[in-house]
């Protein structure tokens, strides 16, 4: 079969530029990924129809979406998901969780939805690819502040997998079952992080994956890439989802690979520049192209983007109400806001919904322009409060 690339140039074109625009205006603090999306939309069937999403665009997308979530377990530190730090944000998580059920049941009683359960667990996301780059830009990613906010998204994210895959896997019979399953899947890779973290010891193998590392074999890299398809792989073979077993196996090369002397110092580095420099854009380019446009010209549609919106800002910000022991009030506010944005999983679980049956396409384009809306608006107004909190302290006398 003869393949064509000239819509995966184009997308290649776009994930190239996006970020290239918004270098030249550093003022607008505007995530890439947005405009990225944007740009999806334009060129593709609903408004220019350019470009489409064909074979070879669609297994790049699918690696972007296994990639990022695999990056997004690399995110998780342990250190901070332990003491009471561990404790508030886990209680966060469950009140999020509560808030956001029962509004899936109004939802749903109102007719604007039809699967409460759905909802809830999309609505309990954070985008922790969002907030950590927020917090490491203003500064406040090492402080008891940044801690807490890191880890309360890193359960929230966590979670919010486990739950999707426990209910909406598409070939498990059951929940009962795909409980099975996940504790099966979950013995596997723990075993396998065991192997690896004792297989790293051995003197001799430790020499050689330092003699190769840095050389054309890139061999940390190519163990990285092996890990992430081999449970993607088992995770699919099992009936599980595909972004349960990517979550998993940077979760896993996170809690093995701590040891300074086992860690290259530039691995982290190089996996987010294969990440982010290559596949992550092309999924995010082709959820834009796959965006359904037409949906919100509906205006009962439209007028979901606004409900959708504000249930992200409710689920997730009123629990940091919680935070008020440790954090000032300010502070809170941060954390409800940066709490609030979410895209990624949004993506990422619609398109799963979507095929199971559980929420209609225009449902899920008015969900995925309200975290559309969550990305632009609230870091920004988080970034805004903080610069505010800052100017208060150097004006503050002595």
């Amino acid at each position: 079969m003869e393949l064509e690339f000239t819509n995966l140039l184009i997308v290649a074109a776009i994930a190239f530029s996006a970020p290239l625009l918004l270098g030249f205006v550093p003022s607008v603090r505007l995530p890439a990924v947005v405009l990225e999306i944007v740009a999806g939309i334009l060129i593709g069937p609903a408004v220019l129809g350019w470009v489409e999403v064909d074979e070879p665009v669609r297994v790049l997308a699918i690696l972007g979406l296994a990639v990022l979530l695999f990056l997004a377990g690399l995110e998780i530190d342990y250190e901070r998901l332990r003491g009471r730090v561990a404790g508030i944000a886990a209680a966060g998580f469950v009140a999020s969780f509560a808030i956001a059920l029962a509004i899936g049941l109004l939802l749903a009683a109102t007719g604007i939805i039809d699967d409460a359960l759905f909802i809830a667990i999309v609505l309990s996301a954070t985008s922790l690819g969002v907030v950590i780059p927020v917090l490491k830009d203003s500064g406040r990613s090492d402080t008891a502040f940044g801690q807490l906010v890191i880890a309360a998204a890193s359960v929230a994210d966590f979670a919010t997998i486990i739950l999707l895959t426990l209910f909406f896997s598409g070939e498990a019979a059951s929940p009962t079952s795909t409980l099975i399953l996940l504790v099966g899947f979950f013995g596997v890779a723990a075993l396998l992080g065991l192997a690896i973290a004792e297989i790293e010891h051995l003197s001799r193998l430790r020499a050689v994956l330092r003699r190769l590392q840095d050389t054309t074999a890139q061999i940390r890299v190519r163990g990285a890439f092996a890990l992430l398809v081999g449970l993607t792989a088992l995770a699919t073979n099992l009936g599980l989802e595909l972004i349960l077993g990517a979550f998993l196996a940077g979760a896993v090369l996170k809690l093995v690979d701590r040891d300074q002397m086992m860690t290259h110092p530039d691995l982290r580095l190089k996996l987010e520049a294969v990440g982010f420099g290559v596949f992550i854009p092309v999924f995010f380019v082709s959820s834009g192209i796959n965006f359904d446009l037409d949906a919100l010209g509906d205006l009962d549609t439209l007028a979901q983007v606004p409900i959708f919106l504000a249930a992200l800002l409710a689920v997730r910000g009123l629990p940091a109400l919680l935070y008020r022991s440790m954090i000032d009030g300010r502070e809170v506010a941060v954390a409800a806001l940066l709490q609030a944005t979410s895209l990624p999983f949004i993506v990422a679980a619609t398109a799963i919904g979507t095929s199971l049956g559980a929420i209609e396409p225009g449902t899920a384009a008015a969900f995925i322009a309200a975290g559309l809306l969550s990305v632009i608006l609230f870091p920004a107004s988080s970034l805004s409060l903080l610069g505010a909190e800052r100017d208060d302290a150097e004006a503050a006398p002595g």
